[in-house]
């Protein structure tokens, strides 16, 4: 690893098949986007981001003459903030939009009291307001709650809701026909462009606090095979190909977590610190191994924010498995 890697990445960009990527403003370019779905005079928003990104986003659906009455759904994949902060500010705009949400997470979006509680436990008060602006509430009135194999049309385009563990337990995906893709949300890990080199992609698990599950992980990964899909539409970020290859390195980078997690688990108070070194030396690791033209200190400032949640969530899977055995 050596050069810095080019970070510019487009603000919209067209991925084909009526589908657009949008980035949601998240603390910097290329982290968090969302997907604009255009079928006819009907549109979808699959993922809302934060309400600090909320003014940006209705700003580029005029700019590319999407009027907010066409908008038919908002599709929060989970109701972690950075997928779903957003989403009360967006149907206050999105006047004929429905929220389309996981029978677990509905109730949260209806009253995000205990999901603001949650974030400030985790990130502080002042954080959390920074970084998540105001969390509206939304009406019951105007939620779907999508069960697993929930169909909605589309303008004629059929999508599907495929509950999708692993990651979160209010988390599902939706499979696309129209483009054989999955909007993952996280639950085909991490990939940012930044880290793309010679060998394609690299795809990071992401054991956010508190509901990581490696064994309904891998079984979500099996579910997303069967449909043979051709692409995946990440949240954190854009479309990625070559599913089989990646989702083994997915299955590959989750048991290393795993074990890096176990290794540490006798450590007491030193658990938390252990793990997340460990974490970046594999990731380091990782890159180096792929031919990687980055930086190191560049690769570092990507990975710091997501190596301390998941060093979090590891710290919380290790104690549940304390609890059970």
């Amino acid at each position: 690893m050596s050069t810095a890697a080019n970070t510019a990445l487009p603000a919209a960009q067209s991925l084909g098949h009526g589908i657009t990527c949008i980035d949601t403003e998240q603390m910097r370019a290329g982290l968090a986007c969302c997907y604009l779905l255009q079928q006819g005079d009907e549109a979808a928003l699959i993922e809302c981001g934060t309400s600090p990104g909320v003014p940006g986003l209705l700003a580029r659906l005029d700019q590319m003459g999407v009027k907010r009455e066409q908008v038919r759904y908002v599709i929060p994949t989970h109701v972690h903030l950075d997928h779903a902060g957003g989403a009360g500010l967006l149907m206050r705009e999105l006047p004929n939009a429905q929220l389309v949400v996981h029978p677990r997470g509905a109730r949260h979006l209806i009253d995000p009291s205990k999901l603001i509680a949650g974030a400030t436990a985790v990130y502080g008060a002042a954080a959390v307001k920074q970084m998540y602006g105001e969390i509206l509430p939304i009406a019951e009135s105007r939620v779907i709650v999508a069960d697993d194999g929930h169909k909605l049309d589309l303008g004629g385009r059929e999508l599907l809701f495929v509950d999708s563990p692993g990651h979160a337990r209010h988390h599902f995906s939706v499979w696309d026909p129209a483009s054989r893709g999955f909007f993952t949300g996280d639950t085909f890990g991490l990939s940012y462009r930044v880290f793309d080199g010679p060998r394609g992609p690299w795809l990071m698990p992401t054991t956010t606090p508190v509901q990581f599950e490696p064994e309904a992980w891998e079984q979500t990964l099996d579910r997303y095979l069967s449909h043979e899909p051709r692409q995946m539409y990440l949240t954190h970020y854009g479309a990625v190909q070559d599913v089989p290859k990646l989702a083994g390195e997915l299955r590959a980078g989750l048991a290393d977590y795993q074990r890096i997690a176990l290794d540490a688990a006798a450590l007491g108070a030193q658990r938390h610190a252990a793990i997340k070194q460990a974490l970046y030396d594999w990731s380091l690791q990782q890159l180096r191994l792929r031919e990687v033209d980055i930086a190191e200190p560049l690769a570092r400032d990507w990975l710091e924010f997501d190596l301390e949640l998941n060093a979090q969530g590891l710290v919380v899977w290790l104690d549940k498995q304390s609890v059970s055995h």
